[in-house]
């Protein structure tokens, strides 16, 4: 069983580009559950009987828009804090997923420079949360890892970044089935949300990686030259569960 936890995480990390490491912003709450973290050897676990996370993803138009925390600060609009990140919000009911019988529906996605999750200490340079909700406002987010390689269909979405105090930006139809990586096994915890207030109770979905142009890459970093990405959180005993020993 370790042998199969180290080769989950060497894996997982081997699948992430090694670049950024600072990440901004402090580690804001105290409470015990929280998001992002490392996910090192000691804290996997396979787990076969794990139930599968039925994906259903289809085509929809997408608005990018600037999600601003400093509207109320002088000068805020030219001033990148920590928690704001470019947003893409997807046209209600083309695409959910399903746990347990229950469906959780996509409700935006959004980007953070560098990742904010690490593998064995390894980040990417960009990762993009696909944040779901449930019924009962319960949240379940995917985390994909970016790295720089073949274009995708993320460098249609940063193709233009909305301002931060200005229109967003039109960016079309996508195939909201293309933002995920083609094998869909992925590494499980239950966490928070990365930005204020920090609701504990996510489920979090950690996959593997996708690439994006290194152009993208760099357009992303320069409207976030500090990055927007939130420290490593302690896992205070928790486990990270994966569906397959070699994922």
């Amino acid at each position: 069983m370790a042998r199969q936890r180290k080769v989950a995480v060497i894996g997982l990390s081997l699948a992430l580009s090694a670049g950024l490491v600072a990440l901004a912003g402090p580690a804001e709450s105290r409470l015990p559950r929280q998001s992002p973290v490392d996910v090192t050897y000691g804290a996997v676990r396979y787990d076969p009987s794990l139930p599968l996370l039925h994906i259903s993803y289809h085509h929809s138009d997408i608005q990018l828009r600037y999600v601003q925390k400093d509207a109320s600060t002088p000068g805020g609009c030219s001033t990148r804090q920590h928690e704001e990140t470019e947003e893409a919000e997807v046209e209600p009911g083309t695409a959910h997923v399903t746990l347990a019988g229950v469906r959780y529906d996509l409700i935006q996605f959004h980007f953070h420079t560098p990742s904010e999750h690490r593998f064995d200490g390894q980040t990417a340079p960009l990762e993009m949360h696909l944040v779901h909700r449930d019924a009962a406002q319960e949240l379940l987010v995917i985390g994909v890892p970016l790295k720089a390689g073949d274009p995708s269909t993320v460098d249609k979405v940063l193709a233009a970044l909305a301002p931060e105090c200005g229109a967003n930006v039109h960016v079309g139809e996508i195939d909201l089935n293309s933002l995920l990586p083609h094998e869909r096994t992925s590494a499980r915890y239950t966490g928070s949300l990365t930005t204020y207030p920090y609701s504990e109770g996510v489920k979090w979905f950690l996959m593997k990686d996708k690439t994006v142009s290194q152009a993208t890459l760099s357009r992303f970093q320069h409207l976030f030259t500090s990055g927007n990405a939130r420290a490593p959180q302690p896992l205070n005993g928790r486990t990270v569960v994966v569906d397959r020993p070699h994922i």
